[in-house]
């Protein structure tokens, strides 16, 4: 009989350890239905404009590259892979963000160099290595040759004598990226819902906090909030990508990189700014050595990462169906290879 006691007494241990304080949640915030902006109100018609322009493959040189080439919303708003191939399959030395809940982010890009997502559209269109577009003329052209965007901007931008603007297509694109939200199960446990989660999520949870990933790591994204040097504590061994030394010139922000959100992190590898890290255990192992000066067991890695992998959310399936898109015009650009 003592021995049943003694095996009762540990699985209510076992319960209590896993239950994490309420007052730890609020490392934390519930993620918002869409993340508004002051200067970018967002309306029905420039949504829907800029949902069409999110997979239009005539805004890149060749026809061949959108938006959701490089940032699928069918997969976690991102490609999978360490670079992503654009113009002529020329790869970038960077790997893409998720599109997902980005524009609640501090700024944009890994080096921040983007303030919010409308100005983010407007980078990869004229990039020679992504959608490789010669100008911001060439993309109105093209804009402009099609009736059906030129009617869409006008119900975008009413009360415009010019709608159609690179500006415009940028508010458009960004308008609709702004209720790309994953809301899951963390969501519930956040409001209260205790069987959210399961016993091993919420260990997992417990030993996030303990090991210190929320320094880092917090507010509604789980991330995305501030910047932060990479090789914190101890050298990071590669030095050639700068982050955003690389925008600002300032010597003390050598290595420094916008730190990633960790919603939907279990579907976003490969890991970091370059993509060198294949698995999830291993990034958590490299985190808390680099940036945290811990060394941490395999039991501990695959709890938190049992947790991590309850940060996936869901993909708003009818917001991100994809459009059908305006026929081309007699004046169109025919696609350039060159």
């Amino acid at each position: 009989m003592r021995g049943f006691f003694t095996v009762i007494a540990a699985l209510l241990a076992a319960s209590a350890h896993a239950e994490v304080n309420q007052a730890q949640l609020a490392f934390f915030g519930q993620l918002p239905a869409a993340m508004e902006s002051a200067t970018n109100p967002l309306t029905e018609p420039k949504i829907d404009l800029g949902r069409m322009l999110y997979y239009d493959t005539r805004l890149s040189k060749n026809h061949d590259v959108s938006c959701n080439s490089c940032h699928g919303l069918d997969t976690f708003g991102q490609d999978n892979l360490p670079g992503s191939p654009g113009h002529q399959g020329q790869t970038g030395d960077r790997s893409s963000p998720s599109s997902y809940n980005a524009a609640g982010h501090i700024a944009q890009f890994w080096d921040g160099r983007a303030a919010d997502v409308e100005e983010q559209a407007k980078g990869p269109v004229l990039n020679p290595i992504e959608m490789a577009m010669p100008s911001e003329a060439a993309v109105v052209a093209v804009l402009k040759s099609i009736p059906g965007y030129v009617d869409a901007f006008a119900a975008a931008f009413p009360g415009e004598a010019d709608p159609v603007t690179y500006n415009n297509m940028a508010l458009a694109i960004g308008a609709f990226e702004r209720k790309l939200v994953t809301p899951g199960r963390f969501d519930a446990y956040l409001a209260g819902d205790q069987a959210a989660l399961t016993a091993a999520e919420k260990a997992g949870l417990e030993a996030y906090l303990a090991t210190g990933c929320q320094t880092c790591h917090m507010g509604p994204y789980v991330g995305g909030s501030m910047y932060q040097k990479l090789g914190l504590v101890k050298a990071w061994p590669d030095t050639s990508d700068l982050g955003r030394f690389s925008v600002s010139g300032n010597e003390f922000e050598k290595l420094f990189f916008k730190v990633p959100s960790l919603r939907n992190i279990a579907e976003t590898g490969p890991y970091f700014h370059n993509g060198s890290v294949a698995t999830l255990e291993e990034a958590v192992g490299l985190m808390a050595e680099y940036q945290l000066g811990r060394e941490l067991d395999d039991a501990t890695v695959a709890s938190i990462v049992t947790f991590l992998k309850a940060l996936t959310g869901e993909i708003p399936e009818a917001y991100v169906a994809k459009p059908e898109l305006p026929a081309s015009g007699a004046n169109t650009p025919a696609p350039d290879p060159s």
